[in-house]
């Protein structure tokens, strides 16, 4: 066992409202120069839709992330030889048209207007080229299934639909959408890290964020073909390549990153989680029915002595410890089973979990009361607008019985929690509801308050950074206690995947 600490983060798509604050306060400080106009480091797409870029999890186009190969793994758009032949030339690249091309208007055209009979307008212009164009997508350009006709049934993840199932969707009375919130994963086996030549990117030993050394990128962009996720961007004008930092100069003053501070949902959780470093290429290897599984049981339980003793070897100092026992990400991950990753047959190991949504049924009303069928509740999940296996293509390889087990404990909590406050349910079947799930009426009380009441510290619970340790052992002193065993456990190295 190699003990190491991530930073790691769980969004709650129950309550996000699709507004786009993370989206603007990202862009603020990180991508409002030239050449990212493009980009977003953090973007909400809805769901049903093809998202940006479009149609990014489909990998039969992009070739991002890992492909099963023999007993191991390897990147499905490069290796040694593949990667020598395309260098220069790469097929699957996404290009700006797959993201938008970026624009602005001539409200020059507005203001300096001729007295005359029409009104002026301000014409769209590019801002890559500087010409006069027409606007065709944008990066929410299917938002609220606006577009849903030309682009949301475009979505990949209708693949494991029905003809019929998918026409269903876009009747008026079953219409449908939720929120996903994505930035980088920062995961445990980045294609983007393993793909570089150059060796920009790495993965930071002290926390595990992923970053990119532009000193060190040539703009080889095997990175932005080999992120499945498609969060590493080309920028045009300086010929480098750019990502989400996750705020690390936040993180490492105790503030959250800005997408998370200015969250109006309250739907972002932070914490530090502890993991096996040595299942990384026995989970990312694993049967696609078994990664969910394998990938939790590579987070380790901080408050096991063996653990504890185990990551102090490895030099992860205990202040972090302290911080992955009171963790939200943990408790969500691990000790409740609510949090689920992201495309986890991509097998890059993210560790940005997500609770999927607890999307509206197909009930009727009776007597003016919308009808709730107690004795069978768990059967609404049957009645949901989208179909389950729609979910499960995206947060769990398919498998339908994973994304059903965490729907059962919301709504286990939800009607534990109407039965306190309404009472119009009889204890008994909510005693029910909560064996079969395997709750508590502690753990319900407990997934309720950080769920609906949490505090600033209770979201975020930012492990102290000690960076002065960093700076010790890259100057190589004797006295450091990390300098031996190098930082969080990396050897003083910069991971560059299997």
């Amino acid at each position: 066992m190699e003990v190491r600490a991530q930073v790691s983060m769980t969004f709650h798509l129950d309550k996000c409202i699709g507004c786009h604050t993370c989206s603007v306060a990202c862009k603020n400080i990180w991508t409002d120069r030239k050449g990212t106009e493009y980009m977003w480091w953090n973007n909400v797409e809805t769901k049903p839709g093809t998202g940006y870029p479009s149609k990014w999890e489909d990998q039969d186009v992009y070739k991002g992330g890992w492909e099963p190969k023999g007993k191991s793994i390897g990147l499905k758009v490069t290796d040694k030889f593949r990667g020598l032949a395309n260098i220069f030339h790469q097929p699957h690249l996404p290009t700006i048209d797959d993201y938008y091309e970026p624009w602005t208007y001539k409200y020059s055209d507005l203001f300096d207007s001729p007295a005359g009979d029409d009104q002026p307008t301000a014409r769209p212009v590019s801002l890559i080229t500087g010409e006069n164009m027409d606007i065709n997508a944008g990066p929410n350009w299917d938002d609220d299934l606006s577009g849903s006709e030309i682009y949301a049934k475009n979505d990949p993840n209708f693949a494991a639909l029905s003809d019929s199932e998918k026409e269903a969707l876009f009747e008026i009375e079953r219409l449908v959408f939720f929120y996903l919130p994505r930035i980088c994963n920062h995961c445990l086996n980045p294609g983007c890290v393993a793909s570089c030549p150059s060796g920009a990117l790495y993965k930071r030993g002290e926390d595990g964020i992923v970053l990119l050394d532009q000193n060190v990128c040539r703009s080889w962009r095997f990175c932005v073909s080999a992120c499945p996720y498609k969060k590493s961007y080309y920028n045009w004008s300086t010929g480098k390549s750019e990502k989400c930092i996750l705020c690390y100069p936040r993180l490492e003053t105790g503030q959250p990153p800005a997408c998370f501070h200015s969250c109006v949902g309250r739907i972002r959780y932070l914490g530090v989680v502890l993991y096996d470093a040595e299942m990384i290429e026995q989970v990312a290897s694993a049967p696609e029915n078994e990664l969910v599984d394998l990938q939790k049981e590579m987070i380790l339980d901080p408050h096991d002595p063996e653990v504890i003793a185990q990551a102090e070897k490895d030099g992860v100092h205990f202040s972090v410890i302290e911080s992955a026992q009171k963790s939200p990400v943990y408790k969500f991950l691990k000790e409740w089973g609510l949090a689920l990753p992201l495309h986890p047959e991509f097998r890059t190991l993210p560790m940005l979990f997500y609770i999927p949504p607890l999307l509206p049924v197909l009930g009727h009303v009776e007597k003016g009361n919308y009808n709730v069928d107690v004795e069978n509740y768990f059967g609404s999940l049957d009645k949901a607008r989208l179909p389950m296996k729609y979910l499960a293509k995206m947060f769990s390889a398919g498998d339908e019985t994973k994304v059903r087990e965490v729907l059962e404990k919301l709504l286990a909590v939800r009607m534990f929690k109407r039965a306190e406050q309404v009472d119009d349910i009889d204890k008994a079947e909510v005693d029910k509801m909560l064996e079969k799930t395997g709750l508590t009426p502690e753990m319900c009380e407990e997934i309720y308050r950080l769920t609906a009441l949490p505090t600033y510290e209770d979201r975020f619970v930012i492990p102290p950074m000690h960076r002065e340790y960093v700076a010790d052992a890259l100057m190589g002193d004797p006295y450091s206690f990390k300098a031996e065993a190098g930082i969080g456990g990396f050897k003083d190295r910069p991971e560059r995947g299997l």
